[in-house]
């Protein structure tokens, strides 16, 4: 069973950075096999795709909100996958959770129902 957690979250004015950790548990598997994606869910709404990577890393994509702003990487020699948010704007905030996927990297984006593994989520407030 992947174990997914997730840190870096916090309360940042617009305008500022966060930059966001996932991490496989230190008993679970490694990410090295997984396509990774970070989703967010604001309240009241559906989790949405933010941005995904494959298992290489080699393939990206991002949700077109997020675009010139985000950068999804990871170090598979850490064992971790990061989102760096810059230029945050209110409608950035709520709580964003890693999920691990077997199988390929979507050409379509990063759809939910693709992912079998979920972190808890960390929250991220964007607020003047």
């Amino acid at each position: 069973q992947l174990q997914l957690v997730e840190s870096g979250g916090g309360s940042v004015q617009p305008g500022g950075s966060l930059r966001l950790s996932c991490v496989a548990s230190r008993f679970a598997l490694t990410l090295d096999y997984y396509t990774i994606g970070w989703f967010r869910q604001a309240p009241g709404k559906e989790h949405d795709g933010v941005s995904c990577i494959s298992s290489s890393g080699g393939s990206t994509n991002y949700a077109d909100s997020v675009k010139g702003r985000f950068t999804i990487s990871r170090d598979n020699a850490k064992n971790t996958v990061y989102l760096q948010m810059n230029s945050l704007k209110h409608e950035d905030t709520g709580v964003y959770y890693c999920a691990a996927s077997a199988g390929q990297l979507s050409p379509g984006g990063c759809r939910r129902f693709e992912y079998e593994y979920w972190g808890q989520g960390t929250q991220v407030t964007v607020s003047s």
